[in-house]
């Protein structure tokens, strides 16, 4: 729903839409302007010398109309964006920043910045401008950007690397270096993206323009050809007909395509502000398409099909070994491992077996810590002056471990492991002292849902393809899990780049989904590159959409947006061709209805083609010129909405859009052009 002030605001912004440098981008609606032009000097010249006007200045009004519904549907579609990017405005302020040179800090105000300047933010600090974590960690507030309320965390030499200026630091210290000059980071780039300032026209909207302006100039041509043909067959005394300049300006509105024509903007920008919506930046109009017509998708395993850290998922017991001993045993294993992978332990523990988690603050036990050289950690645990060594580690460093102790693994864990490490997950040995307790597997979880996601992605036709560093075992696990339909094992960036070019070259339009620096080639490569925001500043530049939310699966979301926007370019362009039918059978028997009249007759054989029968031939041709400005009011609601989004092949839709838009055009006119002329006639306007 728009809100009273928008719609006011939009009411204003399309007037003035009636200058010339922005009628001049609509063709269309610009020569519908000029005949208003040309209309209102004739209404105005006749009234001047006593010829009756009142036809000449309707027509004038209703085509001014027309333009300045038009302009309506372009300012609400704008205004939308203004709203937004002035949300976004508010997020900037005159920040200080803590400039680092040669050692020490400096306080100087963010605006003078300059790429590769260091910067020191603290708790409390915000980020003056884009940049990268060259130092420490910190938790990061980015409501402000993305929405969400969770803090992300940002640290150097990794691919959460990037920060973006207006976002706030919670805790602790890190050293940015900038990397965006003033006037140009990636709140600014939003902006002028949302408000539609830098938006341009894309391929397939330049092609329909092309098109729709090409029909224009045939009918152009054929309207200032009818003059001489009904002057010449009214001097051989084949009848009349009314060709006076104010009646061809109005056939030529009617049958050129002025209701896409005055949509067609609209359409476009409420694309990108559906996008908008949903968190996810579209550089461009060309990605908007482009992502309607993916046929590949590609995307990484690590952080986004899966969470990116081994997690606990089940314990495997020894022989004459309970569950609840092994779960005690792990848990005190992992109680001082602040790996991901302890404390997933630790959760494992806690929410599936609750009763082996007895331990409590009574407990004394001294840590031993993971090192790289025994591969273990663990926990000697004093219980009444007796020590229990208790350790957790690698398959082949337990065992040399038990071996120091004389004793061995039982054959059903040696089996376990073996089948764990078999469906490309890690096993993890438990021992007490010289007893094996059994087997943790260590599994890099699938997301919920993602699975899910990835049918609905098949069924719109679009193939899935995961890529991993792991190796051909691991992936061949995780591949039917997460229901991909393709992976690419020990990907190198050299590799993600050869299978897109090798995509794109069979004629396929291809999607990239990444955060790292290593990603940013294939982004950069791929017809929809889309860069979470999580990710490093090269990600960010590379790809040509950026998700805010960091969510790969949005790019379900991002497809849909992407079909939704060509459907409805094609349904409102079969509408508006469509209806042009219907004024056909409205304007043209009412000119021509007597021309080869039979001696003392009042209409010829072109007469039973008015089979509407309207009033008389100047209401026919008002009552026309009215719906044609009506509809375009009566569209911009679907423009703006967009036609809804049912996975389908391109034969259903094109089935629906002909069912549905191409009947409903050709009949909706006769309907409204009848009950316009029955209105007209009852007031006395004709």
């Amino acid at each position: 729903m728009i809100s009273r002030e928008a719609m006011k605001t939009a009411l204003v912004d399309a007037a003035r839409k009636f200058h010339p440098n922005d009628l001049r981008r609509t063709p269309i609606m610009a020569l519908v302007a000029i005949g208003a032009v040309v209309c209102t000097a004739i209404g105005f010249y006749n009234l001047a010398n006593g010829i009756p006007a009142s036809f000449d200045l309707q027509i004038a009004g209703w085509l001014w109309a027309t333009v300045y519904f038009a302009n309506i549907a372009e300012a609400v579609a704008e205004g939308r964006g203004k709203a937004q990017a002035e949300a976004l405005r508010k997020m900037r302020t005159t920040a200080m920043a803590r400039r680092l040179r040669d050692g020490r800090e400096q306080r100087i105000p963010a605006s003078e910045l300059v790429v590769d300047d260091l910067v020191v933010c603290e708790a409390g600090d915000l980020v003056p401008s884009d940049g990268e974590v060259v130092e420490g960690i910190a938790s990061i507030d980015e409501s402000a950007i993305t929405g969400e309320s969770a803090p992300v965390i940002r640290e150097s030499g990794g691919d959460r690397s990037a920060v973006t200026g207006g976002t706030t630091v919670i805790s602790d210290r890190i050293v940015v270096r900038i990397t965006a000059a003033q006037g140009s980071a990636f709140l600014d780039r939003i902006i002028g993206l949302v408000e539609g300032a830098s938006r341009q026209r894309t391929p397939n909207e330049i092609a329909l323009s092309n098109l729709l302006l090409g029909l224009t100039v045939v009918f152009l041509l054929v309207v200032g050809c009818l003059p001489m043909f009904t002057g010449f067959l009214r001097d051989g005394g084949f009848g009349i007909a009314d060709t006076s300049p104010t009646v061809l300006i109005a056939l030529a509105v009617c049958l050129i395509p002025t209701t896409i024509g005055g949509l067609l903007s609209a359409i476009g920008i409420s694309g990108m502000d559906r996008m908008v919506r949903r968190n996810v930046i579209a550089r461009s109009g060309r990605a908007v398409e482009a992502a309607g017509d993916v046929d590949v998708l590609l995307l990484d395993k690590t952080g986004t099909i899966t969470y990116g850290n081994r997690m606990a998922t089940s314990l495997m017991p020894a022989p004459h070994v309970s569950a609840t001993d092994l779960a005690r045993s792990a848990m005190i294993a992992s109680l001082a491992d602040d790996t991901p992978e302890g404390r997933s332990i630790v959760a494992l523990v806690q929410t599936r077996h609750a009763e082996a988690n007895d331990t409590s603050g009574s407990l004394r036990y001294t840590a031993i810590p993971f090192t790289a050289q025994t591969r273990m950690s663990g926990a000697d645990v004093d219980r009444n002056g007796t020590v229990m060594e208790i350790r957790k580690g690698a398959v082949d460093a337990v065992r040399s471990y038990l071996q120091e102790r004389r004793a061995t693994i039982p054959p059903e864990c040696e089996a376990d492991a073996r089948r764990i490490a078999q469906q490309g997950c890690t096993p993890l040995l438990v021992c007490q002292d010289d007893r094996v307790m059994g087997v943790v597997e260590l599994k890099d979880v699938v997301k919920e849902g993602i699975r899910e996601r990835f049918m609905q992605l098949r069924s719109m036709g679009i193939r899935t393809v995961m890529i991993t560093g792991d190796n051909p075992l691991t992936a061949a696990a995780i591949a039917p899990e997460a229901g991909v339909d393709d992976f690419i094992a020990e990907a190198r960036p050299e590799d993600k780049l050869a299978r897109i070019r090798s995509e794109q070259g069979e004629g396929r339009m291809v999607a990239m989904i990444g955060d790292g620096t290593n990603d940013a080639p294939a982004l950069a490569q791929a017809d929809v590159g889309v860069a979470m925001n999580t990710g490093t500043q090269a990600a960010r530049e590379a790809g040509n959409m950026v998700d805010l939310d960091s969510n790969p699966t949005k790019l379900i979301e991002i497809v849909e947006i992407g079909k939704q926007l060509l459907m409805t370019r094609g349904a409102l362009t079969t509408f508006s061709i469509a209806n042009d039918v219907s004024k056909y059978f409205a304007i043209l028997p009412a000119m021509f209805g007597a021309l080869y009249v039979v001696s003392g007759g009042e209409h010829g054989p072109l007469a039973v083609l008015d089979i509407m029968r309207l009033h008389s031939p100047h209401s026919a041709i008002l009552s026309a010129v009215i719906v044609n400005a009506l509809l375009i009011v009566l569209l911009i609601p679907l423009a703006l909405r967009g036609v809804a989004y049912v996975p389908a092949g391109a034969a259903v839709v094109l089935r629906r859009n002909v069912l549905i838009y191409g009947v409903g055009g050709l009949l909706a006119p006769f309907l409204f052009i009848k009950l316009v002329d029955i209105l007209l006639t009852a007031l006395g306007f004709v």
